[in-house]
């Protein structure tokens, strides 16, 4: 870990963040684990797969 991450912990032990900003952490990580098990559960759609362009 690098002095700048130390810092700004120690910024946030000292000065915590509002309730809306944990509000909005919380429902960000919510959206983020219902997306991963839709995936999980019904696979990448093969329209959003990258095509490997052929090289010249």
């Amino acid at each position: 870990m690098n002095m700048r991450m130390l810092l700004r912990m120690a910024m946030m032990a000292r000065r915590r963040p509002s309730a809306a900003r944990i509000k909005l952490v919380l429902g960000v990580l919510a959206l983020s684990a219902v997306l991963i098990a839709i995936e999980q559960m019904f696979g990448w759609p093969e329209a959003l797969t990258f095509d490997k362009m052929p090289r010249r």
